[in-house]
């Protein structure tokens, strides 16, 4: 679906045409650009631009520690490279949801608009650039063919869509297993972001019983500290991967607001 693909040093990204995209998308940890792809050809008319993370996909690695401040980089690396009158309006999920909200908040001029797709909350005090492992469930997923991966994500999750599974597994074998030789420095806290974001912010998010990061009392204190228009959309009976788990639900909330501000 994406017709137009580039790079911009180590990134990899795609578009959807030659026109300058209007909405930018920002996958989470261990999925890629083309992730996203089930989801935009529900919205035919957007014009898309999705960047595959450092370590993902089809881009490179810098040999450095992995920080959200670095994905904020590298999202504005390839936004400043193909500018829009008024910035973008940026969408991301997970890991690509903490870099879209330390975006909007450094670079107002790149982004006219933020939706969190349920992001990490974060947590207060020192955060310092420390080891980690590649997580077990990847390890063995990665150690699958794609059919052995496919047939296991359907019957992890029987409820979504036969056309997201293939980029799902697809890109579980893309991600760049020297990731786990640098560093990670965790995500400072969500409230504190938001304090400094004032383009208008579309917080998504499911139950925290089946998995969603972002509970409904977190949710309000987000409200609380945002210092521009926001709003928390609760998705019932979505877990972590909110527009997988209840599309129809979470193309409803999406569209109504990129009709507003794209």
């Amino acid at each position: 679906m994406f017709s137009v693909r580039g790079r911009t040093a180590h990134l990899a990204w795609y578009r959807t045409d030659e026109a300058e995209a209007e909405v930018a998308f920002l996958h989470g940890f261990s999925d890629s650009a083309q992730c996203w792809e089930p989801l935009i050809r529900e919205m035919p008319g957007v014009r898309a631009l999705a960047i595959d993370a450092r370590g993902h996909g089809e881009s490179g690695l810098p040999d450095e520690p992995i920080r959200y401040e670095a994905h904020r980089d590298d999202a504005a690396l390839v936004l400043s490279d193909q500018p829009r009158d008024g910035g973008v309006v940026v969408v991301g999920h997970s890991m690509g949801a903490m870099a879209a909200a330390h975006l909007a908040a450094s670079r107002p001029d790149l982004v006219r608009a933020v939706v969190l797709e349920d992001p990490p909350p974060g947590s207060p005090g020192d955060r310092l650039d420390e080891p980690w492992s590649e997580p077990s469930w990847l390890a063995d997923l990665r150690g699958l063919d794609l059919p052995a991966r496919i047939a296991q994500g359907r019957s992890n999750d029987p409820g979504w869509a036969d056309d997201e599974l293939e980029p799902w597994g697809v890109s579980k074998a893309q991600v760049n297993p020297r990731l786990f030789d640098l560093t990670f420095r965790d995500a400072g806290p969500l409230t504190g972001l938001l304090a400094e974001i004032t383009c208008p912010v579309l917080l998504i998010h499911g139950d925290t019983d089946r998995g969603s990061l972002i509970s409904a009392e977190y949710a309000e204190r987000c409200a609380e500290a945002a210092a521009g228009e926001f709003r928390a959309a609760q998705i019932a009976g979505a877990g972590h991967s909110v527009r997988r788990d209840n599309r129809t639900a979470y193309l409803a909330e999406l569209t109504a607001f990129l009709d507003r501000y794209r």
